[in-house]
């Protein structure tokens, strides 16, 4: 049986792209790497047919990316440092934002396939499901082209995964404001993606660690439906009116921890002498507060660059991380004392 482009590329340890790139003569191939695939060639007769040829013209120097919310303040903010990055290394963008539904966004994946890029970003851990099923079809796009996966961890060939360790940061974070003194932690949470259910994680591991074992009921899940911060603050200030107490609020993201501010401002506790506050993110809503708030820097930038960096070297043929993981920094002002 003839050679194919799938078997070089397997033979060559490189992608079917980088392949391409070195029958189409390109010159974003590592000289390393397009001798180890001429010599493959070379050494099995190899003869590029018409399907082959249309292969190796399909680069476009594109890459898709897929959002479920631009709405979301972090989603928005990755979308906007990809873009640049792209940009500034010669790559154009698609973007499509798929909203939350499975089927959604199987739909939109099938879309910008369609498109003829060169490798698919997938901006944010919603985009991770619990099950195999619910991936099945990041496998199989990861058969077509190369996948870069922001802020989760998905093993598989051809997908690359750079994130921060949210379940270390919120350990860290949450030790931390056991160690001043305070107990009685609430944590508050409004999804179950991947990334919320590391920080999740990092807060049950902490409390578990300072001896604290009766905290399930300090856990709270405030509906997702609820997007407006007063509602959010409302269903805190209800949740306490349950028989909670707590002299302390984390929350898995810094719209949350406006919500608690806001929650506290209404019955008048001091912040941080009464009640102390920590977000994730470190947004610019931690600056649009009084007082500023203390958050979980999770180093969005440096994330959005290595991503790329890990992508770029991927299409020229190099070998590349499978997983960046980034470690988060407590960025301490006003909701915090200690």
């Amino acid at each position: 049986m003839p050679l194919t482009i799938y078997d070089i590329s397997k033979k060559a340890n490189v992608s079917i792209a980088t392949v391409s790139r070195v029958l189409n003569g390109s010159e974003n191939v590592r000289e390393s790497t397009r001798k180890k695939v001429l010599d493959i060639i070379r050494q099995n007769d190899y003869t590029p047919n018409a399907s082959a040829r249309a292969m190796s013209l399909r680069s476009q120097k594109t890459i898709g990316i897929l959002c479920a919310d631009s709405s979301d303040i972090y989603l928005a903010k990755a979308v906007y440092y990809l873009q640049q990055e792209l940009q500034s290394n010669d790559y154009e963008s698609l973007l499509c934002c798929t909203g939350y539904n499975l089927d959604v966004k199987k739909h939109y994946v099938n879309l910008i396939l369609s498109k003829k890029i060169d490798a698919l970003i997938l901006v944010g851990s919603n985009f991770i499901g619990s099950t195999e099923q619910e991936n099945q079809y990041i496998i199989d796009s990861s058969s077509k082209v190369p996948i870069m996966i922001l802020n989760a961890d998905f093993e598989y060939p051809n997908v690359y995964s750079t994130l921060c360790d949210d379940r270390s940061s919120m350990f860290e974070a949450t030790s931390e404001m056991l160690k001043s003194g305070i107990n009685d932690i609430l944590y508050i949470y409004n999804s179950n993606s991947y990334s919320s259910m590391k920080k999740l994680e990092g807060y049950k591991s902490a409390m578990k660690s300072m001896g604290i074992n009766s905290f399930e009921d300090m856990i709270c899940h405030i509906d997702e439906a609820l997007t407006n911060i007063e509602d959010m603050a409302s269903f805190i200030d209800e949740y306490e009116s349950l028989g909670h107490s707590f002299h302390g609020i984390i929350a898995a993201d810094d719209t949350l921890a406006i919500a608690a501010i806001k929650y506290a401002q209404r019955k008048h506790r001091s912040i941080p002498d009464d009640l102390s506050i920590i977000g994730y993110n470190n947004s610019i809503l931690t600056s649009c507060c009084t007082p500023e708030l203390t958050s979980i820097d999770n180093h969005l930038e440096t994330l959005t660059t290595q991503l790329v960096k890990t992508l770029i070297g991927v299409l020229a043929g190099e070998q590349m991380p499978k997983k960046s993981i980034f470690e988060g920094k407590l960025i301490k002002r006003g909701t915090t004392s200690f």
